[in-house]
């Protein structure tokens, strides 16, 4: 059997890196792909992504127990990717991963062979995005819009431009995804 493939997701906030994860995770089944979970030191209904809810207390005894490949802090939250894609990459599965652009060396240096993605949009849809969320002041969407702005590309990175139809953000990185394996 083939030894499947990671693909970190990362994207500047605003960018509709979740929304575009939503729509590969309900239409990329046929092609292969799974989606990770990500656990969170965040409540479900908090809103945003589809993840697992954890305490710091739970999150902090399964970083102890392993039962993480990858981890971080951001925005006062944990976050972490549970051992299991280790598990479906071994079986020869696409493996997506909604990871974080700070986290990224920390992933390539587990797993050398991943491909990185980037999903981002205009500086001014992703304005308009994170002031329609209502969550942030526009001191906090400001500075997040130079975060965005000062980022690096790593090399070799697949972009994925998210300003128009959801759907064809979303089919394009399908399409990439099946393509690349």
């Amino acid at each position: 059997m083939n030894e499947g493939r990671l693909y970190y997701v990362m994207g500047p906030s605003g960018a509709g890196k979740d929304s575009v994860l939503g729509w590969v995770r309900s239409h990329g089944v046929s092609h292969d792909v799974i989606c990770a979970h990500r656990y969170i030191t965040r409540p479900a209904q908090a809103g945003g992504e589809n993840h697992v809810a954890l305490s710091e207390a739970e999150f902090l005894l399964r970083v102890h127990r392993g039962l993480f490949a990858l981890t971080w802090r951001a925005h006062g939250l944990h976050y972490g990717i549970g051992r299991e894609i280790e598990h479906w990459l071994e079986r020869g599965a696409k493996v997506m991963v909604n990871g974080s652009r700070d986290a990224y060396l920390q992933a390539l240096e587990r797993y050398p062979a991943l491909q990185p993605v980037l999903i981002t949009a205009s500086r001014e849809t992703m304005a308009t995005r994170l002031a329609s969320r209502g969550r942030e002041t526009s001191e906090d969407i400001a500075a997040r819009l130079a975060r965005s702005d000062a980022y690096q590309m790593p090399a070799g990175v697949l972009v994925i431009h998210n300003d128009g139809d959801l759907a064809e953000a979303g089919a394009a990185l399908l399409d990439a995804i099946t393509q690349t394996h």
